[in-house]
């Protein structure tokens, strides 16, 4: 009977039990696809078939949502013999694991120079999981946007948009197409065209007069280029989106037209001093309290929406470069009121959204932005709504100093290229423990981000290939296993000797963080002979690096150069290493020479002036192998953006001026210098030859040297040379 009863009692158990348990693993099941949706990313698909054409078929991407909004990224990869499957949580995430795998396999590498694409007849089977605890990836200095991007139309910014998603870029500043916005707003405000026109930059320095440093330099901007650059940041921020980035959009500063000024003079509006030594006109801030500011500032947002959609994340930034005009009795209360009235006008106009600003300040300004005057800007912003982008952490270490930011979100990265200037040089080993060091350390605070922001693009695309795989590795790679799979991805065929070469490149010029004479004497150029020329070089210690060991490495470059196409990324390379050993062999020459002529040697003077002369030349010469990064490509892009000759001749002249002259009084000349094809034979050496002849014919002559005559001999020159409608 007991068996019986036992035997009873499950049946119905059983009956009873199943269904549950059914319905249990159902819920379960439905939990968990809700929780790990699929879908497949058409976006990443169009990236990769963009890179490798038709053997993108060969990919199947993913996307597993990430019901956590606040969970970084991973990533998951499988590759058989004719199939890679990738899964991921993001687009940016499964593009940069695709790419992450064709350059593990020695297929591709991608570069501003261009790619290498070498596909095998077969995939390898390879598995690899990853992650980064980084939730954003960012890229783009504001300044970018003058030393680099003035000329691109929407080709070259769609290949651009391909290079950040490979690389897991998913926080971009997008400020292209802002103007026809400023536009509409101060027309509402009552202003007319023709005093518009007297307010905004012209196109290569927009970015300054964007962030309050100057008012119509170089203008009238064209209003085809405000109407074009509209059109381009439109399809711009649609491909952005659509990979799922997060683009961060322009925001009300504070900064209004000096006609507005005029206009409304009963508002509180303080008139700056001029920035970077003077010579620029003034420039004028709205004060926070005065109800204008929420008002434009809201306005602004609203139109902006209207014409280019719904934005998260908008830059502005009141105080760059620029002291506060706040009185020192309520400093700390006023600038509390700045912050409070930013974060405000954001959040009102687009409720939820992030005020994101650049952290540059708080380490060129440090003198000013003490713990206490950096704690009253953010204290009355939420700490959830604002990001402070640390950018600069290869000069300094702001994080640190203003204790990781007080709660606010804030995320780590370097700026590595000044003004588009050239010289090869970075430092991987910096990187690699600066990020292990950042992660440890327990009071880094609110860090949600990590990239690199530089002022000027297409130069040493090594350090940028490796910075954003750090965002990946975290610094658990070794630096040396890392170089010996890029090299095979950038070259093909990497042999001993070649990987020897660039461990003297590592030692010799990759071990230097920040090209500290760019500025020497108070005076900028990234080399001596990029300068504007002066008998104070005989003071000038030496630039960065090991010459030596560079010199040592290229000769084993130029012995396994044969091996190569000249088509190929080494020889690339090779011009890039060549042209920067023989540029510190210049700087050398002139120290020297000027020596000579100052003691009377003139036979030794004169030799050293044809051996510079030569040399300044024979580079010129050789760099006609890297055509885009030129002289001539600069000009042309510049000259072929505009719709009429009056116009293209405008853009020539931006074009000359931003890498020469720059403007004002004060040290901006030759900030942007360029080691370029044509910038040696056209511009450095001419002006060197000119000085150095003066200086020869007062040696000879026995009179002193006049040298503030001459540079500003030289000046007029300079000046004569930006006005020409030359495009060498």
């Amino acid at each position: 009977m007991k068996k019986k009863y036992l035997k009873i009692q499950y049946r119905k158990s059983f009956k009873i039990f199943v269904p549950l348990l059914l319905m249990s693993f159902f819920l379960i099941f439905t939990i968990s696809c809700k929780n790990t949706k699929e879908t497949k990313s058409k976006s990443a698909y169009e990236v990769i078939e963009n890179l490798i054409g038709e053997r993108a078929n060969d990919f199947e991407l993913i996307i597993v949502e990430n019901q956590d909004k606040t969970s970084s990224d991973w990533f998951e990869i499988e590759a058989t013999a004719n199939k890679v499957t990738i899964k991921g949580t993001t687009h940016t995430a499964i593009c940069y694991a695709a790419y992450h795998f064709l350059k593990d396999v020695g297929a591709v590498l991608v570069s501003w120079e261009g790619n290498r694409i070498n596909w095998p007849k077969t995939w390898p089977i390879y598995s690899k999981k990853g992650a980064t605890p980084f939730k954003y990836r960012e890229y783009l200095n504001a300044c970018t946007f003058g030393y680099t991007t003035p000329w691109w139309d929407w080709e070259r910014w769609s290949q651009e948009i391909d290079w950040m998603a490979l690389h897991g870029v998913n926080f971009p500043t997008a400020l292209e197409g802002q103007e026809i916005v400023w536009q509409q707003l101060w027309k509402e405000y009552g202003l007319t065209d023709s005093q518009l026109q007297e307010h905004f930059a012209g196109p290569a320095f927009l970015p300054w007069q964007r962030m309050g440093n100057i008012n119509s330099h170089e203008g009238p901007l064209p209003q085809k280029w405000i109407d074009k650059k509209s059109d381009i940041q439109k399809k711009i921020l649609q491909k952005m989106r659509a990979l799922g980035m997060h683009p961060v959009v322009p925001a009300f500063s504070g900064y209004v037209p000096k006609a507005f000024a005029e206009k409304y003079s009963k508002s509180k509006i303080s008139e700056l001093s001029s920035w970077s030594g003077g010579g620029f006109e003034s420039t004028f801030l709205l004060d926070p309290k005065d109800p204008l500011f929420k008002e434009i500032g809201k306005r602004f947002i609203e139109l902006y929406s209207e014409l280019y959609g719904q934005s998260d994340f908008y830059l502005a930034d009141s105080f760059n470069e620029i002291e506060p005009p706040v009185s020192e009795e309520n400093k700390y209360e006023e600038l509390s009121d700045y912050g409070k009235t930013i974060y405000e006008t954001i959040n009102e106009a687009a409720p939820g959204a992030t005020w994101v600003m650049q952290g540059w300040l708080f380490g060129n300004d440090k003198d000013y932005w003490t713990k206490e005057a950096t704690m009253a800007f953010l204290s009355k912003v939420p700490d959830d709504r604002l990001i402070i982008q640390d950018y600069a952490n290869d000069r300094y270490k702001v994080w640190e100093h203003q204790e990781a930011f007080y709660g606010k979100q804030w995320t780590y990265g370097y700026v590595h290229n000044y003004g588009g200037s050239n010289p090869v040089y970075g430092d991987l080993n910096f990187y690699n423990y600066e990020l292990k060091r950042l992660l440890d350390n327990p009071n880094k605070g609110n860090l949600v981000g990590y990239g690199v922001m530089p002022e000027g693009l297409n130069n040493n695309p090594v350090v940028y290939e490796y910075i954003y795989d750090l965002a990946w590795a975290q610094g658990k790679e070794p630096v040396n296993q890392w170089l010996k799979t890029y090299l095979n991805a950038r070259y093909g065929n990497t042999s001993d000797r070649v990987f020897e070469a660039w461990k003297l490149l590592m030692e010799s010029v990759y071990s230097t963080k920040y090209w500290e004479t760019r500025w020497w004497d108070s005076r900028a150029g990234a080399y001596l002979f990029f300068k504007r020329p002066t008998i104070k070089i005989t003071e000038f210690k030496g630039n960065p690096g090991d010459k030596e060991k560079l010199k040592k490495a290229l000769d084993m470059l130029i012995q396994e150069s044969k091996n190569f196409d000249e088509n190929s990324l080494f020889y690339y390379d090779l011009l890039d290493v060549s042209r920067h050993y023989y540029s510190l062999c210049i700087d050398d020459l002139l120290v020297e020479c000027v020596k000579a002529y100052n003691a009377k040697e003139l036979t030794k003077g004169d030799e050293l002036y044809k051996k510079i002369e030569k040399q300044s030349l024979d580079i010129d010469t050789m760099l006609l192998g890297q055509p885009i990064n030129s002289l001539n490509h600069w000009l042309t892009s510049a000259y072929n953006y505009g719709d009429s000759a009056e116009e293209s001749k405008f853009y020539l002249k931006n074009a000359k001026m931003l890498i020469t002259l720059w403007g004002g009084e004060g040290h901006l000349n030759d900030y942007a210098s360029r080691s370029w094809q044509g910038m040696y034979k056209e511009f450095y050496w001419p002006r060197w030859s000119m000085f150095l002849q003066a200086l020869r014919e007062s040696t000879v002559t026995n009179q002193p040297f006049d040298e503030l005559k001459e540079r500003q001999l030289i000046k007029e020159w300079e000046i004569n040379w930006c006005h020409s409608d030359d495009m060498y």
